[in-house]
């Protein structure tokens, strides 16, 4: 890839992911906060990469995690 390339990834919010796994604004929070689920944050705002929601729902099916 050439450095001018720029690749474009799905982002969601903090609400979309919520919304896409039945659980609460405060849960996906949490999980940022604690580290399980990377996260950019764009001022005040938070943004998941598609790869980072994948990564970490494969990581929690993959070990028996209980955090989903």
């Amino acid at each position: 890839m050439n450095e001018d390339e720029v690749t474009v990834s799905k982002f969601y919010t903090i609400d979309e992911i919520a919304q896409l796994l039945k659980v609460s604004y405060l849960t996906v929070f949490r999980w940022i906060k604690a580290n399980k689920l990377s996260a950019y944050k764009i001022g005040k705002q938070y943004r998941i990469d598609v790869q980072d929601l994948n990564k970490f729902l494969e990581e929690s099916k993959k070990y028996g995690n209980s955090t989903i």
